[in-house]
């Protein structure tokens, strides 16, 4: 598949997330969390979550208000983003251990057995194979190029390996940037929530006469409610960017060592 093509997939895969999860979030909010079932009297407004689980946890987070389904919106983004994350630099880090793949391509290319590195990289697979057999295809054009100085060769081999990295590199850390940005969005939507509970809380409160019990309890739900929703959210969010950054360094860091070993080798060559 080629790089523009794959691109042009991941944008539409893009688009087509955020409004499938918001749709999702809505019919969620709507006929799950607000099934009048889950309801004393069967009625969703007013009435208080009915003691049974699970209907009770459905009733009280639908108690939460129009900021509920918002915050489903961004946990499911969350995930979905997580999932794709997961897969692309699974196939990123290819097969085995990358480790393991650069030692024995060190091995071959010490005893200047180029054809069964490239071999070995395309068993490999991933990202550091890929970057590893550019500069290798190069590496072989370049090696018994008479016209050529060895400071040229290895420039010519560094060049390639560069431009093989600048493709690599964007396909890892894309749209890791929407999972940060949801950890702290869901905060901030969460603390929206949280304050639009409190104005209805102190509203009941602020009654003549006799307090809204039913409003009060209301408010103070909804406001805990999103709280814990927001926090939830931006905690997975947090911790899948920092794992997937943890990911993209060790994939990184691999193919600055296939890059290296390959000039290096190229340095050596009599």
């Amino acid at each position: 598949m080629s790089t523009r093509k794959s691109g042009k997939l991941s944008s539409l895969f893009v688009a087509l997330a955020f409004p499938l999860a918001l749709g999702v979030s809505i019919l969620f909010y709507m006929f799950v969390l607000g099934d009048p079932a889950n309801f004393e009297g069967g009625d969703p407004v007013h009435g208080h979550p009915v003691a049974e689980n699970p209907a009770h946890t459905f009733g009280l987070i639908h108690k939460g208000g129009f900021i509920v389904p918002i915050l489903v919106t961004v946990f499911l983004l969350i995930i979905i983003f997580s999932i794709e994350r997961f897969i692309t630099l699974s196939r990123a880090s290819g097969k085995g251990r990358v480790d393991e793949f650069l030692h024995n391509v060190r091995q071959l290319l010490a005893t200047d057995r180029v054809d069964e590195a490239m071999t070995v990289c395309d068993e490999q697979q991933g990202s550091v194979a890929n970057v590893m057999r550019s500069g290798l295809v190069k590496y072989k054009t370049v090696i018994n190029d008479g016209t050529l100085d060895k400071e040229t060769k290895i420039n010519i081999v560094k060049q390639e390996i560069e431009e093989a990295t600048a493709l690599e590199l964007p396909m890892l850390s894309k749209n890791l940037v929407i999972l940060s940005t949801c950890a702290s969005v869901s905060t901030l939507l969460g603390l929206i929530g949280t304050v639009l509970g409190m104005i209805r809380a102190f509203s009941a409160m602020a009654t003549a006469g006799t307090p809204d019990a039913t409003q009060l309890s209301t408010g103070i739900s909804e406001a805990l409610i999103n709280t814990a929703l927001g926090v939830a959210g931006s905690a997975l969010g947090i911790i899948m960017f920092n794992y997937f950054s943890t990911k993209i360094d060790g994939i990184t860091h691999g193919i600055d060592e296939a890059g290296f070993s390959v000039s290096q080798t190229l340095a050596n060559y009599k």
